[in-house]
């Protein structure tokens, strides 16, 4: 039994909820040996034999065009796949973002060498992207982009930091958004999309170790790096609106409210143990499926307009905000719970998955958005801004 199945109140697609029998027999059967507290790390743990298993299954770049490796299967289909691999804690982390931002990205705004080129081995699970945002000393502000990209007669040559860039240590390729034209005052202007691959010289990947011994995310350095014309994803320029579309796949998926649920899985089966569960243990149970079923219900919502081609910015940053929330507060209201059971003979297993996650949760509401950025666009969408 698994949290999924009391959430069954949100209508998936049948063609999507048929896979959901085969993708759970398969990790039932893939994930049994690791212990919980590592399935905890899920989209963050680095595992690429594990996608390339993927990949053979057919669950990677199910959206993509068959001519470009893909299987041209509806959105919902894959979204059963992403919530049963979260719901389990597979080590899905090496192509995690080059399947679900890279590749559909080079399908919108890339030429035709390029998808022929990047996105058939993403598919496979074999080319792992990382993407390059965030530069030192910017805070928030995405647009504060002072790493460049020259025009010159080899292409273009690139020179900068980029900051808090997950994997990158592990990835073949960054996809950087740079400046390549006008000045750091112009904001939004001026700002273009480049894939680098990470093995060129003046390429320098420094891993960055966080409170839990984990090392995700990294800083990459580029001095004097010569790529080739064709390293341009899209229009020169066009670099901000490619992103802030891009954002809304990243922002809404189930991967925000889903962070924890290994965990909340694991106390809810200690309970189960239990004779004579405490009364409030019962209460916060719950509570925590109290929150998660709309905003689950809610990541759907937003999944079926973005297969309509809508731009949900607004709905992507209410389940972004809401759902970092709740991810935070399960470790911290099941350590409660734990703690006040003086003398319980708590599973080993069950706090060194609360230990993990209580280290990184405080980071779910700075990735993909800090919690400002968010509930100011919020804002912006309710005219109050």
């Amino acid at each position: 039994m698994t949290i999924l199945n009391g959430l069954g109140l949100t209508r998936i697609p049948p063609e999507g909820e048929a896979l959901r029998a085969e993708v759970r027999a398969f990790l039932q059967d893939a994930v049994k040996d690791i212990p919980a507290h590592i399935r905890a790390k899920s989209w963050s743990g680095y595992d690429p034999a594990f996608s390339r298993r993927l990949g053979e299954k057919g669950w990677l770049g199910m959206t993509f065009p068959t001519a470009y490796g893909g299987h041209a299967q509806g959105a919902f289909a894959r979204y059963v796949v992403v919530e049963e691999l979260l719901n389990f804690g597979a080590p899905v982390g090496s192509h995690w973002i080059a399947e679900r931002q890279s590749a559909p990205l080079i399908l919108k705004y890339g030429t035709e060498a390029q998808k022929q080129r990047y996105v058939p081995p993403v598919a496979r699970g074999e080319s792992f992207f990382c993407i390059g945002m965030s530069e030192p000393n910017a805070g928030s502000d995405l647009a504060s982009v002072r790493t460049r990209a020259v025009p010159n007669d080899a292409g273009w040559l690139l020179n900068g930091q980029k900051i808090w860039t997950t994997n990158a240590q592990h990835c073949q390729y960054m996809i950087a958004l740079v400046r390549t034209s006008g000045e750091a005052a112009d904001r939004h202007k001026g700002l273009s999309q480049l894939i680098v691959d990470l093995n060129l010289p003046g390429v320098t990947v420094r891993p960055i170790e966080d409170m839990s011994g984990d090392s995700h995310f990294c800083e990459v350095f580029f001095e004097n790096v010569q790529l080739a014309p064709d390293a341009l994803v899209g229009a020169e320029g066009q670099g901000w609106e490619q992103v802030t579309a891009e954002l809304a796949f990243e922002r809404s998926g189930p991967e925000r409210l889903f962070s924890s649920v290994v965990l909340f899985d694991q106390w809810l089966a200690f309970l189960r143990t239990e004779a004579t569960p405490r009364a409030e243990s019962l209460r916060l149970a719950g509570q925590i499926l109290t929150r998660l079923a709309p905003l689950r219900a809610l990541s759907v919502a937003v999944q079926e307009k973005l297969v309509q081609g809508q731009s949900p910015i607004v709905e992507a940053a209410l389940v972004k905000d809401q759902g970092t929330v709740l991810e935070q507060y399960i470790p911290a209201a099941i350590a409660d719970d734990l703690m006040a059971r003086e003398g319980a003979a708590i599973p080993h297993e069950l706090m060194l998955t609360l230990n993990y996650l209580t280290l990184v949760s405080p980071c779910y509401t700075l990735r993909g958005g800090t919690r400002s950025i968010l509930r100011g666009m919020i804002a912006r969408g309710l005219g109050l801004r």
